[in-house]
């Protein structure tokens, strides 16, 4: 789902106060050599009170200004990362646990960083994907405070960030079945090798060449293109592009779309 992005002016939201009781956390998918990757972002933080310093790595987030939805402080939170328009984005869960900010750390590092006494926060998380070319793009203006990690070991996270990883995975693997949100992850134009790649390393088992292709075929929503795969060391492979339009009309008429 596409989320709109008229969402409310750097300036107005200036004039505006942070909500102390809830947040948004959004997990960022993108794939890459055969790998699922997830957008961290490092925090610093030297404790005022015993002088320790840390660093460690979290799911990009924020706390909620007053008067800005739920849906805008997603978008402003991956616009201010990425700088990127057009990411495909959706509510995932609400995490709610009293002991989310349990730890002192991370209730040090939250005051340290918004000038609030934090208490419970209720934390609403956000999935998204990011093309291949967009991660490329991003990746070559990353700075140091954000990392790509490998989604399905991301080490240990603050808060729980570990668990909204996981609620992401799995909500990956289960719409991708059904629904056609891998493309997401790929190229505009791919090659069916590419394509089955993508579903071999999120689902974790290998698939049977003829019969992925077989699905392929039979969805009708593939369509080959007269061009072929450049700069590659093995015989170059027809490239596919996503015949999304198509989809969206069998999808009202209730047309079901597995692989």
């Amino acid at each position: 789902m596409w989320i709109r992005r008229n969402f409310p002016s750097a300036t107005h939201l200036m004039r505006l106060k942070l909500n102390p009781h809830i947040s948004v956390d959004c997990v960022v998918f993108g794939f890459d050599r055969g790998s699922l990757k997830v957008l961290l972002v490092e925090r610093l933080f030297s404790d005022g009170h015993t002088g320790e310093a840390f660093s460690d790595l979290k799911l990009p987030g924020s706390l909620v200004y007053d008067n800005e939805n739920l849906d805008h402080a997603a978008c402003r939170v991956l616009r201010e990362l990425t700088g990127l328009d057009h990411i495909y984005l959706e509510q995932l869960s609400v995490f709610d646990s009293p002991e989310r900010t349990s730890s002192a750390t991370d209730r040090n590092w939250l005051q340290h960083e918004t000038g609030i006494e934090i208490g419970r926060i209720i934390s609403v998380a956000y999935f998204a994907l990011i093309r291949f070319e967009k991660m490329m793009e991003l990746l070559s203006r990353m700075n140091q405070k954000t990392h790509w990690t490998d989604a399905r070991h991301p080490g240990r996270l603050p808060f729980d960030h570990n668990m909204i990883v996981r609620k992401g995975l799995e909500h990956l693997q289960t719409r991708m079945r059904i629904e056609p949100i891998a493309m997401e992850l790929l190229p505009r134009k791919f090659t069916l090798r590419q394509l089955q790649e993508v579903y071999e390393v999120l689902l974790g088992r290998e698939m049977d060449n003829r019969n992925f292709r077989k699905k392929l075929h039979r969805n009708g929503y593939f369509v080959p293109l007269n061009e072929k795969e450049k700069d590659v060391a093995h015989k170059p492979a027809r490239l596919y592009t996503f015949d999304k339009t198509r989809y969206e009309r069998n999808k009202k008429d209730s047309v079901i779309f597995s692989i």
